[in-house]
């Protein structure tokens, strides 16, 4: 059904093609009519995806991009959306080519945006608990953790299933992203929002349901849990920097500082401690163990006050509103 809030902007769809050649096509005529542009990504595809889809999808919205070499989903999402915004596109919608997203939900998507709510949207598997049990129990543990992760490192507290790729997104806030220094493989979703985080972009999370088929990932769990966690905890603390050290330096900073210097002072200064005793098989004394656990106790308050100002000062509405 054709959503009247959808008209009122030019919407396009970037799609990255990579060894999906047996659900592509499905995908592409499953596409509704209030799409003005369909952006095919070929990312120098084994099966040559751009061929089949030249071939058997003849729909005058089509517009193939065919990658020289392999650069990630990321790498050509991104060419999707220079040319989305070379075209003058108001809102930029990302849909994979493996069917595991509905088109159909697209309007849902773009909605927020549309009404001037948010700067960019994106799909959450996991907020019907009834869904939950469609999911193989390893993406689900996965997912749950690097959620967590995701929630430090980009700074949106309120949104969950952070690498799901259904997304839609603000041309005008596109235009502020350095596109070109975004992560270009299956850490893209992620190193987006903490990209969107440093623009103050409002991020909201919009409900879908997964579909899961014969389609095989390339992606490695193992691999991705240590390779994500390292690329969280590098975001998290450029996060940190940009946010309270370069633009401003608040309560929430001194918060940080102190709380750190607790902890520390408090870890290191404990371990010593034990160090001493057990060369001397001599018991720590009173006054020293109540340093240790004052400094941790201390240091742990002020990173609790410093991530509820943080937690507090998530992006929620738009500046231009």
């Amino acid at each position: 059904m054709k959503s009247t809030n959808v008209t009122k902007k030019v919407v396009a769809v970037v799609i990255p093609c990579y060894k999906v050649q047996k659900q592509i096509i499905g995908v592409l005529n499953s596409i509704g009519n209030e799409i003005d542009h369909i952006i095919v990504v070929d990312d120098c595809c084994p099966d040559n995806s751009a061929d089949l889809v030249e071939k058997k999808f003849l729909d005058e919205r089509l517009i193939l991009i065919r990658m020289e070499k392999n650069s990630g989903v990321g790498g050509a999402v991104i060419q999707g959306y220079k040319k989305a915004i070379e075209m003058k596109v108001d809102v930029i919608v990302k849909l994979d080519g493996d069917g595991q997203m509905d088109p159909s939900r697209i309007a849902d998507l773009i909605d927020p945006i549309v009404k001037n709510k948010a700067d960019y949207t994106k799909g959450n598997r996991f907020f019907n608990v009834e869904s939950l049990g469609k999911m193989p129990a390893v993406r689900l543990i996965g997912n749950a953790g690097l959620s967590f992760l995701s929630k430090l490192s980009t700074g949106y507290w309120n949104i969950f299933d952070p690498n799901n790729g259904f997304t839609a997104v603000d041309s005008k806030v596109l235009k502020n992203i350095p596109l070109n220094k975004i992560e270009k493989r299956y850490f893209f979703e992620s190193d987006m929002l903490f990209r969107l985080n440093l623009a103050r972009a409002v991020v909201i999370d919009v409900p879908i349901e997964a579909i899961y088929g014969d389609e095989i990932s390339n992606l490695s769990a193992g691999k991705s849990i240590f390779e994500f966690s390292f690329k969280h905890f590098r975001n998290l603390l450029k996060r940190i920097f940009y946010n309270y050290f370069l633009r401003e330096f608040s309560v929430a900073t001194l918060n940080l500082i102190l709380g750190i210097s607790f902890l520390f002072f408090g870890i290191f200064y404990g371990g010593l401690r034990w160090i001493e005793s057990s060369a001397s098989n001599i018991g720590t004394n009173q006054g020293a163990l109540f340093i240790i656990t004052i400094s941790i106790v201390v240091g742990i308050q002020f990173l609790l006050s410093f991530f509820s100002y943080d937690i507090a000062h998530e992006p929620r509405i738009k500046s231009d509103q």
